[in-house]
């Protein structure tokens, strides 16, 4: 299974206080090897990654891959750990630098529909993926279920975030924000990919302003109505 995102960072800053450990060779095939990978699936689909079409594209023999991994299913495992590994790295971490509230949302946001856009081109392989395995059972449909939850709890606690410091108003749903800004990245991705439209980037930003600004309309107070001081005339009866 996949682990948070948080983990693979604290992993990460552990690893830079240690001293740099120059790679064996085999690790270097190997990460060669997971990056052609992914750049095949990326294009093809996990289902279309085969070991024999990553032997051609590394001049390599079927048996000198297969000694990297146990199986084609490894094989998938980490080239979903890469994607995520980058994912993270080009998403998630620029984000943190940010403050917490909507200026961290919105930077995470903004950097989620950059690598979208970039993937319009060339594929998503979590996107693709939902669709590959949405019905189909075993050890990679569990571990990319288990990416995007993680990522969608990272989200979450951003959205969370913007509340407690008062950027999103008490009481948001943030599940239901949470399920439109997905929706907004998924649009993007089939506009920008499928049909080729010019402006799906710009309509997703505009799509998140006009989110935070409807959930902010909504908390606001009904302005005060006026007064008007009525005059009783007295008529005599």
């Amino acid at each position: 299974m996949a682990s948070s995102p948080f983990a693979a960072i604290e992993s990460s800053a552990l690893a830079r206080r240690r001293p740099p450990r120059a790679p064996r060779k085999g690790e270097q095939t190997r990460a060669a090897i997971v990056e052609t990978a992914l750049e095949l699936a990326a294009r093809d689909g996990l289902e279309g990654l085969t070991i024999g079409a990553l032997a051609e594209r590394m001049r390599m023999s079927k048996s000198g891959v297969f000694a990297h991994f146990g199986s084609r299913e490894d094989l998938q495992i980490a080239v979903l750990k890469a994607y995520e590994r980058r994912f993270v790295d080009e998403v998630l971490l620029p984000g943190l630098k940010e403050r917490r509230g909507l200026p961290r949302l919105r930077a995470i946001f903004e950097r989620w529909i950059d690598r979208t856009a970039i993937e319009a081109a060339r594929g998503c392989i979590w996107i693709s993926g939902a669709t590959e395995y949405d019905d189909r059972p075993g050890a990679v449909r569990e571990e990319l279920v288990a990416m995007v939850r993680s990522w969608q709890r990272e989200l979450s606690r951003a959205i969370q975030q913007a509340v407690e410091t008062g950027d999103l108003p008490v009481g948001l749903d943030v599940q239901e924000l949470l399920f439109q800004l997905y929706g907004v990245i998924l649009v993007l991705h089939h506009d920008g990919r499928l049909l080729g439209s010019p402006d799906a980037v710009v309509r997703a930003r505009r799509s998140f302003d006009r989110l935070v600004d409807s959930y902010r309309q909504t908390a606001r107070p009904a302005p005060a109505k006026k007064r008007t001081n009525v005059r009783t005339v007295k008529t005599g009866r």
